[in-house]
């Protein structure tokens, strides 16, 4: 199968060891599949990436989280064989089980946060259909001005604020949106404010240094922002404003450029190569709203 923005090269992506001393692959796997059965049918790129991410985990996790995959699956007609069977392999055998309520899951913003590019992605493309179909919320009409004119400035501290009060979340978590160094959380933002595409590529490469660094970074961002949809968008910032922010930043310098010159004097030719290599740009787009 040839490889494309849905079914990236995931070599070197699966070692995922225990982040801030906790182990998420067993939520992490729950929640995927929670989301992926809420979808009636999936793209041959979505089931493929689906079937090699779950094929990981189901490796590294426990018989009580592999028996709860099962029983979700089990009552899923689209369930993929190859993860069927490899349930079945290591012994978990259930019966048919509805998932629960994602408003039952109070830690999939946390989760969202923590997880790698490629698995964020994969909960966005199936978040809609898991969103509550709710009204959208009116957007202040100048808020993608102030906010690419923060941007352009780098001044973080106005972005915050002009974010979180366009969104209506929480001082920090509009600060955990900005200083994330995947970026994923700032195209969320940007879909749910419909803030026009070429608005948010010079806010990705001005606000975060670590994000803007990368050009080939910023284009793969763009084009999440095409594929995923405007109800998603919606349904992560809904999980945002309930959940709140159970951690901070652990770098907020007082100066936004302070951030640039740690991003360049860390950086390395090797992580450089890394983000290069990680995901090949597509040739298609979907352009879903």
């Amino acid at each position: 199968m040839p490889k494309s923005f849905a079914y990236p090269t995931l070599d070197g992506l699966f070692d995922l060891a225990c982040r801030d001393g906790v182990d998420i692959r067993p939520t992490l796997l729950r929640v995927l599949t929670d989301l992926y059965v809420q979808k009636p049918t999936h793209s041959a790129d979505e089931e493929a990436q689906y079937v090699e991410l779950a094929g990981r985990l189901i490796e590294t996790v426990d018989a009580s989280t592999r028996q709860t995959v099962a029983a979700r699956l089990a009552g899923y007609a689209a369930a993929p064989m190859p993860i069927l069977r490899a349930l079945a392999a290591a012994g978990a055998q259930a019966r048919p089980e509805a998932p629960p309520p994602l408003a039952t899951q109070p830690d999939l913003g946390e989760l969202f946060f923590g997880a790698n590019p490629e698995e964020r992605r994969l909960i966005l493309i199936n978040l809609d259909w898991a969103a509550e179909r709710a009204a959208r919320a009116p957007v202040p009409g100048d808020a993608a001005q102030r906010l690419e004119h923060a941007a352009l400035q780098r001044n973080g501290a106005a972005f915050n604020q002009v974010l979180a009060a366009a969104l209506g979340i929480a001082p920090a978590v509009a600060e955990r949106i900005t200083r994330d160094h995947s970026g994923e959380p700032i195209v969320v933002a940007a879909k749910a404010l419909d803030i026009p595409a070429a608005v948010l590529q010079r806010i990705l490469l001005f606000l975060n240094p670590v994000v803007g660094q990368s050009v080939a970074r910023v284009y793969e961002l763009a084009r999440l922002y095409d594929e995923i949809t405007l109800v998603a968008a919606q349904r992560m910032l809904t999980i945002w404003r309930q959940g709140g922010a159970q951690r901070k930043p652990a770098h907020a310098p007082a100066h936004y450029d302070d951030e640039r010159r740690r991003a360049r004097s860390a950086a390395t030719p090797g992580e450089h190569r890394a983000t290069r290599d990680r995901n090949p740009l597509p040739s298609r787009q979907s352009n879903r709203r």
